[in-house]
């Protein structure tokens, strides 16, 4: 059977194989921690002074950090790649200022008191509401929500999920739109659990599509592709 993991905070540590040239990108900047994308790989956590894949993130501000990769150290603002000894750019073409959604291909949203992000978006053009999750591999949606939106498990994929409550039956499958404010992703990976959950949890099968930003209380998504 096949495993993936999901869960409110729970921690997702996917090491990519490194490249003979390192290409790394930040999609986004999460307080004191970055999230790089790291020869191609997907979107990972690098917290402030730790060393992932070889790159350790020496300092973060509020719109750009410093990587050093090979011993040297080179700046990186949200939607720029630097392969390592060359100079950054901006591969995605997205701004790299500070500012807020900035147009129809962005949205912010607002922290709780407890730091999480809650936002009310919609599957297959039923509404949701969605907690910002980027230790759950894949969208995760409950048993009853499943139902709600009407996704068919019929073709989709069984395995196993190691969730924060232990490990759960759950079905793969392909979901024809994600939608959150402005921004809609169409066939997006989700798993559906066997049993009903608290509240759909917006993994990074939706997330590592997006630029992602922290500036206190406001997280920046920016539609990447």
């Amino acid at each position: 059977m096949n495993y993936w993991r999901t869960g409110i905070l729970l921690v997702l540590a996917f090491v990519p194989a490194l490249a003979a040239a390192m290409d790394v990108g930040l999609v986004g900047i999460l307080s004191n921690k970055a999230l790089l994308s790291i020869s191609g790989g997907s979107p990972v956590t690098v917290p402030l002074g730790e060393t992932v894949q070889g790159v350790r993130l020496v300092s973060v501000q509020s719109d750009q950090v410093v990587v050093e990769i090979s011993g040297k150290r080179r700046p990186l603002r949200v939607g720029q790649n630097v392969v390592a000894g060359d100079a950054p750019s901006s591969k995605s073409g997205a701004s790299t200022g500070e500012g807020g959604a900035g147009g129809e291909n962005a949205v912010t949203l607002l922290a709780d008191g407890a730091g999480h992000f809650f936002a009310t978006g919609a599957i297959n053009g039923v509404a949701v509401r969605f907690l910002v999750d980027t230790g759950a591999t894949f969208i995760s949606i409950g048993r009853s929500d499943a139902q709600r939106i009407g996704i068919n498990l019929s073709n989709g994929q069984r395995g196993m999920s190691q969730t924060a409550n232990g490990v759960t039956e759950v079905t793969k499958v392909k979901l024809s739109s994600v939608q959150l404010g402005t921004l809609i992703l169409h066939n997006v990976d989700a798993v559906v659990h066997g049993k009903d959950l608290p509240i759909t949890l917006l993994g990074m099968s939706f997330l590592n599509r997006m630029e992602m930003q922290r500036l206190g209380a406001n997280m920046t998504l920016k539609k990447r592709f």
